[in-house]
């Protein structure tokens, strides 16, 4: 091989490994979590950076503040200090970046001082992690900041003693097309929250009281899981939260269902300008000025709202048993007899509405549940979909109303 030939190789060599290197050299540090900075404090949480440093394509930043629950001109009460690791970093055309995934040391901190609590919290790692460019940032790319969020076992406990603690968390969703790539067509999503282990013995502390019926209730110590799944659909807002259920070992399941049009980027970013603009105001949010402001928001959000269908179903695993046993005992008479009483006050009750088609469908179902707590669903489906100012505007006549909204009420299937 000609000395040549070998120089021309070893440029076209150099040449590449410049090549790949350069997305990596074209990140800087700083700006990544400046950028960080910018999505994440709209949003409702405080971030205060400390040093942060690139290695490749990965960003660590130290001694992140991380505060929430905090309201507009006041400090968060809750906080979080802890080290955050951004890998897989890129930096796309358009000014937005993108992270594999984030991830951060296991937590073991106390986020309140009377009485202490304590939070311990593992293996968390976001996947999918998304920052959007521009100024301005849609709702659409709002809900693609992060694809999955997954944690590993959290423990809470109150001056020392266990209150709560899950074994494991995860949110993923799916998004047609992947972010940065054009705008969102619709989304998939699902929750997992398993092992839920709750400890409510410590409110014996606080209320006595209620302590003894929590106990009667056979509700002391808790355990169940929360579920939930949905699609979304940008252009006419079809959204569908097909289950969002709550499961309790031993006590009872209770799943929420909804399906609703119009629930569209267009109306979110709406709505967030106005609040926006209400805000830059600076008005007193007891004020006449914030009042009809927020009257305003909430008459654009009825009217491109609309309602297909929505349902809640319980389950009962021994709550509703034992809650009729309790009530009985406290007014001194047995469980037949507090039922009877109970269904033959429900068609008294029912009639005091004006609308006699409700106590039609509500009191067989619910006299059936009481003589055998088993299961209880009621639903609404309209025969067309009706937006939900319609429906408040049809609440007037309640009689209406209940042929409109298509209510049905069933027990034990």
């Amino acid at each position: 091989m000609t000395p040549t030939r070998n120089k021309h190789l070893f440029a076209l060599s150099g040449m590449a490994t410049l090549a790949m290197l350069q997305p990596a050299m074209a990140l800087d540090a700083q700006s990544f979590v400046d950028r960080v900075e910018a999505i994440y404090e709209p949003l409702g949480y405080e971030l205060s950076f400390g040093e942060a440093t690139l290695e490749g394509d990965t960003i660590v930043a130290k001694a992140v503040r991380i505060g929430v629950g905090g309201t507009a001109g006041e400090p968060a009460p809750y906080t979080v200090t802890t080290d955050i690791t951004f890998s897989g970093v890129t930096e796309l055309a358009d000014g937005a970046y993108m992270a594999e995934t984030v991830t951060v040391p296991d937590i073991d901190t106390d986020f309140a001082t009377d009485p202490v609590g304590h939070l311990t919290l593992k293996d968390v790692r976001l996947e999918g992690f998304y920052l959007p460019a521009g100024e301005t940032i849609s709702a659409d790319a709002v809900l693609q900041l992060v694809r999955a969020i997954k944690t590993g076992p959290m423990t809470v406990t109150r001056d020392g003693a266990r209150v709560a603690s899950v074994a494991s968390m995860e949110a993923v969703s799916t998004f047609n097309p992947e972010p940065g790539t054009g705008p969102l067509v619709d989304l998939t999503s699902t929750l997992a929250i398993n092992d839920i282990d709750l400890d409510l013995s410590t409110m014996k502390d606080d209320d006595p009281e209620a302590a003894a019926d929590i106990e009667a209730l056979g509700l002391t110590q808790v355990q169940g899981d929360v579920s939930q799944s949905m699609s979304w659909a940008m252009a006419d807002g079809h959204l569908v939260v097909d289950k969002f259920l709550f499961d309790f070992n031993d006590v009872g399941a209770l799943d929420l269902r909804f399906d609703l049009l119009g629930v569209t980027p267009a109306l979110m970013d709406k709505l967030g300008k106005a609040q926006a603009a209400t805000e830059a105001q600076g008005y007193d949010p007891e004020s006449k000025e914030a009042q009809a402001a927020q009257m305003m928001m909430g008459m654009e959000l009825l009217q491109g709202v609309t309602l297909v269908g929505a349902s809640i179903a319980y389950d009962d695993a021994s709550l509703a048993d034992k809650a009729l046993d309790l009530y009985s005992a406290k007014q001194g008479v047995e469980r037949a007899e507090l039922v009877e009483g109970l269904k033959a006050s429900l068609p008294q009750m029912l009639a005091g509405t004006g609308v006699p088609a409700l106590a039609d469908l509500v009191t067989g179902p619910v006299s059936a549940f009481l003589d055998d707590p088993q299961s209880l669903e009621i639903a609404v489906q309209p025969a067309s979909p009706t937006t939900l100012l319609v429906l408040t505007a049809a609440a007037a006549n309640p009689a209406g109303l209940l042929s409109m909204l298509g209510l049905a009420v069933t027990a034990n299937e």
